[in-house]
């Protein structure tokens, strides 16, 4: 009886490189999936638009007239705009805990964990698809914006930078409504305790009112809000150094904005992930 040898190729061992690349390509494929449902499901983004128009059409008409303690030269449309855009990023980041909550709901994170797919995919892919509708959602409300009287005053460039970190915003908290939906997992539930602290948290800053006109509790929460510090970047970067509060420069500014987000993901992205992890 004779032996056969048989050579079996052991395959050699996986780069860091590689995981790193595999991980982006399964976060796209994740992200094209839930940009689809915007496709299928148009009424999703139809009412991702609605809400922030209400806002600047109230704001705008019923209660612009009133709101007169403004910065020299300043119109409240192009004060209340600014703001408004990073009050729509932030509301629409809670659609990312939302949706995992109701992908854990269908079975469809169990189905994605039996995959041989990174297990960061599935939030990156989530969170990227939000920053890509936030961008959507923020350039319709430029538009609506200049229908009742805004416009950018600062040049091409800086309404850019307004729009990217207006998105930079939203998408920091993305990672935040990812925590929350995992940890809680109950749709109804993730919607109800993300407004719960993300309506004061917009309120309770400069995105509608100058913080001076607010009592002396109220003015110290808004004026240490980082919702205040994005809102009065964006806004100096929309309409130039008449926005710039006082004692403040755009450069610290975008520092401490940048600052702010970068410190809202080194917290969340990790416990997000340590979640979706421990997810049974």
């Amino acid at each position: 009886m004779t032996e056969t040898s048989v050579s079996v190729a052991i395959p050699s061992r996986i780069t860091v490189e590689q995981r790193v690349r595999w991980a982006i390509a399964d976060g796209f494929v994740v992200a094209h999936r839930n940009l689809l449902q915007f496709t299928r499901v148009p009424t999703l983004l139809v009412f991702s638009i609605v809400q922030p128009i209400m806002f600047v059409l109230l704001f705008r008409f019923v209660f612009g007239g009133a709101i007169t303690d403004l910065p020299p030269g300043i119109s409240y449309v192009n004060y209340l705009l600014p703001g408004i855009f990073v009050q729509t990023a932030i509301f629409g980041s809670t659609q990312t805990g939302i949706g995992l909550a109701t992908d854990l709901k269908s079975g469809l994170i169990d189905r994605f964990r039996s995959l041989p797919m990174a297990r960061s995919a599935v939030l990156a892919g989530r969170t990227t698809s939000d920053l890509v509708r936030n961008v959507v959602v923020v350039l319709l409300m430029i538009g609506v914006g200049y229908l009742v009287g805004f416009s950018f005053d600062n040049g091409l460039a800086a309404a850019i930078a307004a729009v990217l970190l207006s998105v930079l915003v939203g998408f920091a908290f993305s990672w935040v409504s990812a925590t929350i939906g995992l940890a809680i997992k109950d749709v109804e539930s993730v919607q109800a305790a993300s407004f719960t602290w993300i309506f004061p948290l917009t309120f309770i800053s400069s995105v509608f009112v100058v913080p001076a006109t607010m009592g002396p509790v109220l003015q110290t929460i808004a004026r240490n809000n980082p919702v205040t510090v994005w809102a009065n970047t964006v806004r100096a970067l929309t309409i130039g150094a008449a926005a710039l509060p006082p004692g403040e420069s755009i450069t610290d500014l975008l520092a401490k904005s940048l600052a702010w987000i970068a410190a809202i993901l080194i917290v969340f992205v990790p416990i997000s992930v340590r979640s979706y992890r421990r997810l049974t």
